[in-house]
């Protein structure tokens, strides 16, 4: 039970689902989440993996490095779509309910293109609303990014608009860092609650140290950094990737695998050739040091709180803790909140908020022009 005092509105309760993809593109998160009474509750919670067909589709359109072709697209959005209305009725039976309990799905489909400073920008997310509630017979909220797009906003990050409900507090400054294949971070001075809170996308989290295990071990991750821990950093390669004019820019500023990935580190690789686990244990320490040189320019907060993925990389939370000896590193566990559902909880609450036609303030964190209403509405029938 997550009960943040004065944060959340009492209203009647209601069960929603909240579902998304990540840039790891491994499969659906699906929570299933309680609100009422001022507080909300996770139920029940899975991840299910892609189907090899559609994973196979994905790898394929992010190898491209272009967004994907109009025929492509809609044929994977449907097939999507479908996958997601399956992983929702699972989810809801698993927990011992049905459907028609359900007030609400908020779904984030699967990015596949995520380009915001083009002219015009670009944001795509499959995953066809209108497929899932028609299987679920249930209604949908969905794309959640494309209204902070219009209004000349990043569209991303939007988690820092839960991170401000589950976990500001008055006492001390803190930051929130999501650790997904991308990094980012939420900023929470204890002074400002409603003004001060900023958020973006600080670089790569987990995808590059992922992409290059799955290409040299076989493996989809570096369980805990066990592999990264037996390498050693290569400065000269850390330095060069460090440099990449991504991390001087200022917020607002959101990223992904369109950006940083395996073509972008065989650019700065090169030539040179560094031992395999030393890569590695580059890329761990570009992670680290790319989310401390970031928050050393806000201004260090006093408790860092850990989400995502990258919350269960033992290796890679020592090496944020040594870049930050002055904060306190932690996962979001202690703060009632699941590392790997706190998204799920993102997306549930967000197609809440639609519904009750509250609009969003995410001028600070993604540079949109005044408040945003989130999401569109697609009903049963």
């Amino acid at each position: 039970m997550i009960s943040p005092p004065n944060t959340m509105l009492a209203e009647e309760e209601a069960l929603f689902i909240g579902m998304l993809s990540g840039t790891s593109r491994d499969g659906v998160d699906a929570v299933l989440v309680s609100f009422g009474n001022g507080s909300m509750q996770l139920l029940h919670a899975l991840c299910t993996p892609y189907p090899t067909a559609i994973k196979l589709t994905l790898e394929q359109l992010l190898a491209t490095g272009r967004p994907p072709a109009r025929d492509v697209a809609s044929v994977l959005d449907e097939n999507l779509g479908c996958f997601f209305a399956r992983v929702a009725q699972n989810l809801v039976r698993e927990a011992g309910l049905e459907m028609q309990d359900i007030r609400a799905i908020g779904s984030h489909g699967q990015t596949v293109w995520h380009a915001p400073t083009e002219d015009p920008p670009v944001t795509i997310q499959l995953g066809k609303p209108e497929l899932i509630a028609r299987g679920t017979k249930t209604t949908v909220v969905a794309d959640f990014r494309s209204a902070d797009v219009l209004a000349g906003g990043q569209g991303a990050p939007l988690a820092p608009l839960l991170h401000q409900v589950l976990f500001h507090d008055d006492t001390e400054d803190r930051a929130i860092l999501n650790l997904g294949g991308i990094a980012n971070l939420t900023l929470l001075p204890a002074s400002k609650k409603e003004t001060g809170i900023h958020g973006y996308d600080c670089g790569p989290g987990n995808c590059l140290m992922d992409a290059w295990t799955q290409r040299h071990l076989q493996e989809e991750y570096d369980d805990s950094g066990r592999w990264a821990s037996k390498g050693q950093a290569n400065n000269a390669l850390l330095q060069g990737l460090l440099a990449d004019p991504y991390f001087s820019l200022p917020a607002p500023k959101s990223t992904g695998l369109e950006y940083f990935n395996m073509s972008w580190l065989e650019k700065l690789l090169g030539d040179s050739s560094p031992a395999e686990v030393d890569v590695q244990a580059t890329l761990v320490e570009l992670t680290a040091r790319s989310i401390a040189s970031s928050l050393q320019i806000s201004g260090l907060p006093t408790r860092l709180l850990v989400c995502g993925g990258g919350a269960h990389n033992a290796y890679l939370m020592r090496r944020i803790a040594a870049a930050l000896p002055e904060v306190i590193v932690e996962p979001t566990t202690r703060y009632g909140a699941d590392p790997d559902w706190v998204e799920g909880l993102l997306f549930a609450w967000l197609a809440r908020e639609r519904l009750a036609g509250r609009t969003q303030n995410t001028a600070a964190i993604t540079g949109a022009d005044g408040k945003v209403l989130l999401g569109d509405i697609y009903s049963v029938g």
